[in-house]
């Protein structure tokens, strides 16, 4: 029950706040999330979340909890899609996180195509629009894509819903 994190927040109430987090929360969602998408050691999840953003915390324990690879991108490589393909490409990447604004400009660059290493992309913080997930399955085919929802509060989600390779709605759920 002990403090693991505070990340400030407005959350729904639009007052800045600080989301407290225990450790028994974080490890319930980690273990959630290996449980749901099966991280190996071999794998390589790219870290580029900044800190302040409570998606940041599955990307750095998670990580190191199941000895897989944390490849940290340089600041502000989020916003820069041809970065971000060249440095997945070059890193054999097998794991990122986007909110959906960005995946969406990710998955016009230039090469995207070419990241075949990619096995998990996991979404948050907006809803994502099903023409992105179109998209996804028609350039990334091989890669799952995992839409996730929930309030810092809780540390970091608390609903899934893996997306089919044979979506075809104009609502993605949110789990």
């Amino acid at each position: 029950r002990h403090l693991a994190y505070v990340i400030y927040t407005s959350g729904s109430t639009g007052t800045p706040k600080g989301a407290q987090n225990e450790h028994r929360a974080i490890i319930n969602r980690l273990t959630w999330m290996q449980k749901a998408y099966a991280l190996k050691a071999t794998d390589v999840v790219l870290q580029k979340t900044s800190f302040g953003f409570d998606v940041s915390a599955w990307e750095f324990f998670w990580t190191l909890l199941e000895g897989a690879t944390l490849v940290l991108a340089q600041p502000d490589a989020h916003k820069d899609p041809d970065a971000l393909v060249n440095l997945i490409i070059s890193q054999r990447i097998t794991t990122a996180h986007f909110v959906p604004s960005m995946l969406i400009s990710f998955m016009d660059a230039k090469g995207v195509d070419r990241c075949t290493s990619l096995q998990r992309l996991l979404c948050s913080g907006e809803a994502l629009p099903a023409d992105s997930v179109h998209k996804v399955r028609r350039v990334l085919p091989w890669s799952g894509l995992h839409n996730l929802y929930g309030p810092t509060e809780a540390a970091i989600d608390v609903t899934a819903w893996s997306c089919p390779d044979d979506f075809d709605g104009s609502i993605v759920p949110i789990g």
